[in-house]
């Protein structure tokens, strides 16, 4: 019989997908920044892998990369005519999954905008899209197969894979509502650990950060990292209003235990210092009307050879995360990349973001 699992983000991967901002999407009023944005990040991916970008605008959007990158580096680009909602290709994109037969899965579960918060129709057929164009196909992986899981809301901000069996996802954001209801926790243990090939689901009970859209997805709070390593979001600001519940999450990792039974490797993250929006301009104080934003540097992206990391303009608090991060991923080069535009919308370089792993994962191929 196949084996499959879900593998780790570390593992090797053949492509990134992005989900290009447009004049139709939320990021209309700060269209350029963003823009830039996503022209670095595609800069980042393509030095070490492949990528694939869904736009409305193909033409637009390949002459404007064809003037920023090499043509090696366009040679690695794919892009396909898609209509989207929105950009956050973690979210829609596809969750793959590894098998010892060499051929890809790809689980296509139903995005309906963090629970009916947002309109997805467009967003939630771009993977659908994706596969039917071919952009998934390579030497490696052949075409994917594609299976149609859209009788469950599931994202992929919502979970993180050790690639051994464990999978962490959090209470509140799979409980939110107009997610899976009125299925209870067990529930969605069960059809997480089915659909996933998990052995174990860790469900986390603190750490949601303000002004988070997801409910609490865990790739704005703790990720997994080689050696049984988690990386956190620590607050060590008493006077922060989120202080109290990521001194809880701390202690609530603290507890967790490996599938051998063995502590967690921790390394905190600071919290970034809070920024506020409120509508023309971003503040580190406080200020009437204004929102505060879900800045955290655990949305980092994990690539072929490199971590791309979101960064705040807080010389002391960039320079400290991605230490940290370069501590748990000692073989890889640190990019860092201003995400104080992605964040005005609620996110940062892992939402925008969805990798496709290598179909088999073995000594030939680690990256």
């Amino acid at each position: 019989m196949t084996k499959k699992r879900l593998p780790a983000e570390w593992e090797k991967q053949s492509m990134v997908m992005l989900t290009w901002p447009h004049e139709k999407t939320d990021w209309l009023p700060y269209l350029e920044d963003i823009t830039e944005t996503y022209v670095q990040m595609a800069d980042a991916i393509t030095h070490y892998e492949n990528l694939i970008v869904a736009t409305p605008h193909p033409i637009k959007v390949g002459a404007l990369l064809s003037s920023r990158l090499t043509a090696e580096q366009m040679a690695k680009v794919y892009i396909c005519h898609c209509n989207s909602n929105d950009t956050w290709a973690r979210d829609h994109g596809p969750i793959s999954l590894v098998s010892d037969d060499g051929k890809l899965t790809m689980l296509d579960f139903r995005f309906n905008g963090w629970g009916d918060k947002f309109e997805a129709s467009l967003d939630n057929k771009i993977t659908e899209t994706l596969h039917k164009d071919g952009a998934f196909d390579t030497e490696e992986n052949g075409t994917p197969r594609l299976s149609d899981n859209d009788d469950m809301v599931l994202e992929g901000g919502a979970i993180e894979s050790d690639g051994k069996g464990t999978v962490f996802t959090t209470e509140f954001c799979l409980m939110a509502p107009n997610r899976n209801q009125p299925m209870s926790v067990e529930e969605i243990d069960e059809e997480l650990r089915l659909r996933l090939k998990a052995k174990r689901i860790v469900w986390l009970h603190h750490g949601q950060l303000i002004g988070d859209d997801t409910d609490g997805h865990i790739d704005t709070t703790v990720r997994i990292a080689p050696d049984d390593t988690l990386l956190y979001n620590k607050c060590y600001d008493r006077e922060d209003e989120q202080y109290d519940d990521f001194l809880a999450l701390e202690e609530e990792l603290k507890a967790l235990r490996t599938a051998d039974g063995k502590p967690y490797r921790l390394i905190p993250l600071p919290q970034p210092k809070a920024i506020y929006d409120d509508g023309e301009m971003l503040y580190n104080n406080p200020q009437d009307d204004a929102e505060r934003l879900p800045a955290t540097y655990a949305n980092f992206l994990i690539i072929n050879g490199a971590v791309i990391v979101p960064t705040y303009d807080q010389p002391e608090n960039d320079m400290a995360a991605c230490e940290a991060i370069a501590e748990a991923f000692p073989d890889r080069e640190i990019i860092a990349i201003d995400s104080r535009t992605i964040v005005r919308q609620h996110g940062s370089i892992h939402c925008c973001t969805m990798q496709v792993p290598v179909a088999i994962q073995g000594e030939d191929n680690k990256d």
